[in-house]
């Protein structure tokens, strides 16, 4: 009985493979999208938040740079088939998860896109809130509504700037190019504009950068930096795990192994180092030059500028980088995940719909509130879900399947990525496995469980939930699939 190259409740246009004429992405190409996606504003606010927690300067910015080079690995390991097959992330998850299987690893991805996909929109309307707000004072004096914490002014802001991406989505990627294109040097020049601004008036690096570490001898954290560290190093390392995971999206368009390899490498932990440097420089300076804690929010030092032409400038850039980075990074992604769970009933733009609605269900606001928040409870907390992926993907493609994997079965209901009606119990139960240690350091961290009845080995292994999670997910999937072998070459 004949079968179809392509059962269509397993693909559609955005799912299919790129055919090798279409795959033209130089190394230049990766570079420059990493460029444009790490100087973001959620960057800045990485080893600003670090500083004003209580790291110096340059351990903020090493934690930052190193967690970048980390998660670097994965991200060119999960790379590798993208270039290789042309495949996008959920059909890749389909030769370790399975079929139907691989919704699950694609749903979570998505889910993780939708809060970030929110938390930009934030950050964008909070840029245009706080511009009219100097200008209309009673703007930010409106009472918070009751259970979302903001004021109407500030809803309206965030909606008005959230619709802007949903109008963009509507009319196709295609749309975003150009911002993409201006968007990366837009935000870089902004950045050092800044920086050189926080120079000048805080009176060079001397009394910009002198702040101590909280941590060191007869500081108020004294002996505390291991165990903070290590938890400051796995949130670096999650803000990036989501693309470590659904890389196969961009390099599915390599012209090379060597493009996408020496492109990311040239574009994310340089781009990402030197913006830590700028948003702690910065945020340093401001303690200098208004007293008191640093403020790590550039759009509220951006609104202590007096000049309205240089406030409206400054936060008009912020939201075209913004907006850009968001469908880049936050859109691709989940709109292909979602349409994985029925590719002939939801394409990317509906994909991108949903991506946006969850963002807003989610209440950004309540997840970039403050450092510890945003490092330990949102960059952590999935971080605990995305390195088990990580570990499954890579034990299955490299080690089990040496890199050879049946593209025409991947998009077979009846093919070898079948397993158990679509189900690999193998990666499914290395996955449940690999996320439960880090669950009691989660739910003392979001105070759901009371710190005292929880032994604190599990606090610290919430602290390394990715490492954690990918290294027990690599071990025991590698040990499942030596009880249940499958057919590895096509």
């Amino acid at each position: 009985m004949h079968q179809p190259l392509h059962d269509e409740r397993l693909t559609n246009e955005d799912l299919a493979p790129v055919p090798p004429e279409r795959r033209t992405w130089t190394y230049w190409n990766f570079a420059a999208l990493w460029v444009s996606m790490a100087a973001c504003i959620p960057t800045y606010m990485l080893a600003s938040g670090l500083v004003e927690k209580g790291m110096n300067w340059w351990q903020a910015v090493l934690t930052v740079f190193l967690g970048n080079a980390i998660v670097l690995v994965p991200m060119i390991l999960n790379a590798h088939a993208g270039a290789a097959y042309g495949i996008p992330f959920p059909v890749f998850c389909r030769a370790s998860f399975g079929t139907l299987g691989a919704n699950v690893p694609a749903v979570l991805r998505a889910l993780v896109a939708c809060g970030w996909f929110g938390i930009q929109a934030w950050i964008g309307g909070d840029a245009i809130h706080q511009i009219l707000a100097v200008f209309f004072p009673s703007m930010a004096a409106g009472a918070a509504i009751s259970g979302l914490g903001i004021n109407a002014s500030q809803l309206v802001c965030f909606l008005f700037f959230w619709s802007i991406n949903m109008w963009v989505i509507y009319r196709g990627i295609h749309t975003i190019r150009v911002l993409l294109s201006i968007k990366a040097p837009l935000l870089i020049i902004l950045g050092l504009a800044l920086l050189c601004w926080a120079y000048s008036a805080a009176g060079g690096f001397g009394p910009m950068l002198s702040k101590p570490s909280d941590f060191g001898p007869g500081q108020p954290k004294e002996g505390q930096f291991p165990l903070f560290f290590i938890g400051a190093l796995t949130g670096m390392v999650g803000f990036w795990a989501t693309l470590s995971l659904n890389i196969p999206d961009f390099t599915r368009y390599a012209r090379s192994q060597k493009d996408q390899i020496l492109g990311q490498s040239i574009g994310l932990a340089p781009t990402m180092g030197l913006y830590a440097f700028i948003g702690v420089a910065v945020t340093s300076a401001t303690a200098v030059i208004y007293g008191g804690d640093g403020i790590w929010d550039p759009v509220k030092v951006l609104t202590r500028f007096t000049n309205p032409v240089v406030l409206v400038i400054a936060m008009l850039a912020l939201c075209v980088a913004t907006l850009a980075t968001n469908i880049a990074a936050n859109v691709v992604s989940p709109a292909n995940d979602f349409a994985n769970l029925a590719p002939s009933k939801i394409s990317f733009r509906t994909g991108g719909f949903i991506t946006g609605i969850i963002g807003v269900l989610m209440m950004p606001w309540k997840l970039v509130t403050d450092p510890t928040g945003y490092i330990f409870t949102w960059l952590l907390g999935y971080s605990a879900l995305l390195g088990p992926i990580a570990g499954i993907m890579i034990a299955d493609y490299f080690v089990i399947r040496h890199r050879k994997l049946d593209v025409d079965d991947l998009y077979r209901m009846n093919g070898r990525y079948r397993y158990s009606s679509g189900f690999s119990y193998a990666a499914l139960g290395a996955f449940a496995v690999a996320v439960l240690p880090n669950l009691p350091g989660f739910l003392v961290e979001i105070k759901v469980l009371d710190a005292v009845g929880v032994p604190d080995f599990l606090e610290v292994l919430y602290k390394q939930a990715w490492f954690v999670g990918f290294a027990i997910a690599f071990v025991l999937y590698l040990v499942f699939r030596k009880i249940a072998p499958v057919k590895i070459h096509p």
